[in-house]
């Protein structure tokens, strides 16, 4: 991936295949349903949505970009939510036009804040913090939405319902001992014994050196622990409102769209979507996701046009819309630069934790 021109063929090709899968997403629903679907009958969905649910649309989305500089104002102390703002929507532009979007990201989150005074450490604490809460909710909503099935009454096998229940109750113990080791010294103690001796076990070829799982695991905790134990209530409840502000603008395309299926069923599916959203081969799942989503949707009793029509809303909503609204923020971010370069202001103190 340090060659630049495999970078670009792979960027290339992989927005060439969400492409792809978006243009004949009637033809791979019908292959996964047995069901047809055409773009007429979708575009007839799109033409019957009010202006007013656009607005609302656009609202819920507005909100939810705001609920998430609070994950990223409590991760780096001494971030405005304007600047989180910018940092979130640059961030996504970029993830949402490269397959490993993630790095690049990450480069220039580190260029945007240390031009806004903030040294090197405190960026990269800004940055692990933030990325482990939301790794860790990516783990909780596979979880969330299979209980939520679970206790809606929606008829399920009593295997799949054993399944659910123990896969969900092994998630959140996951993410609990997770967390505990992020907090507490003896808990990453204990964690970093087990991983020890778990990897004892291993075939010698493949076992890794001594203490290297311990070791990589204690310097992630207290790269981030100190983040974590003072600043864990802000990084939680901005990923809560930001998922829930998601969710809603799923609920809003399945109601504009006569999708929507029952609230638990609602969200087992956004859990399903975001889920999606981690597969590699395309940027952010595009194409992915809303093949998934219709799958699921139209398992839960939707029609298949709607189903459709709403996936590629949402699609639009959490993905689409952002690489626009991004390169704005980037360009915003460079003219402002540009200005501070030209009459340069009295240095700012650096922040850092």
């Amino acid at each position: 991936m340090k060659n630049k021109w495999v970078q670009i063929g792979l960027s290339i090709s992989s927005l060439a295949l969400a492409a792809t899968l978006v243009r004949f997403l009637p033809q791979v629903v019908e292959a996964m349903t047995g069901q047809h679907v055409s773009w007429t009958q979708i575009g007839a969905q799109f033409s019957g949505l009010s202006w007013q649910m656009v607005a609302l649309m656009t609202v819920v989305w507005l909100a939810s970009l705001l609920a998430y500089t609070f994950v990223l104002t409590a991760s780096l102390p001494g971030l405005t939510n304007a600047q989180a703002l910018t940092l979130n929507a640059g961030g996504s532009a970029v993830s949402n036009l490269l397959p490993f979007g993630g790095a690049a990201g990450v480069a220039m989150t580190i260029a945007m804040t240390k031009g806004w005074g903030f040294q090197l450490r405190a960026v990269v604490v800004s940055t692990l913090a933030s990325g482990i809460w939301n790794t860790l909710f990516r783990f909780v909503l596979p979880a969330v939405g299979i209980v939520a099935l679970l206790v809606s009454g929606e008829r399920l096998s009593p295997a799949v319902t054993n399944a659910g229940w123990a896969g969900s109750l092994s998630i959140l113990a996951l993410v609990a001992v997770v967390a505990a080791a992020l907090y507490w010294d003896r808990a990453a103690a204990a964690l970093g014994r087990a991983l020890d001796a778990a990897a004892r076990m291993l075939p010698r070829r493949i076992r890794p050196a001594e203490h290297a799982l311990s070791g990589s695991l204690e310097k992630l905790r207290a790269d981030t622990s100190e983040v974590v134990r003072h600043r864990w209530l802000g990084l939680t409840l901005g990923m809560i409102f930001f998922l829930v502000l998601q969710w809603l603008i799923l609920v809003c395309c399945l109601e504009a769209t006569g999708a929507y299926p029952g609230l638990a069923q609602s969200i087992a599916v956004f859990a399903l979507s975001r889920v999606l959203t981690s597969a590699l081969v395309t940027p952010s799942g595009a194409g992915i996701m809303e093949a998934g989503t219709v799958g699921a949707l139209v398992f839960f009793g939707a029609p298949l046009d709607s189903a459709t029509a709403a996936a590629l809303l949402f699609g639009f909503w959490t993905y689409t819309v952002e690489i626009p609204f991004g390169g704005l923020a980037l360009g915003a971010w460079a003219f402002l630069r540009r200005r501070e370069s030209a009459a340069p202001a009295p240095a700012k103190e650096s922040v850092s934790r």
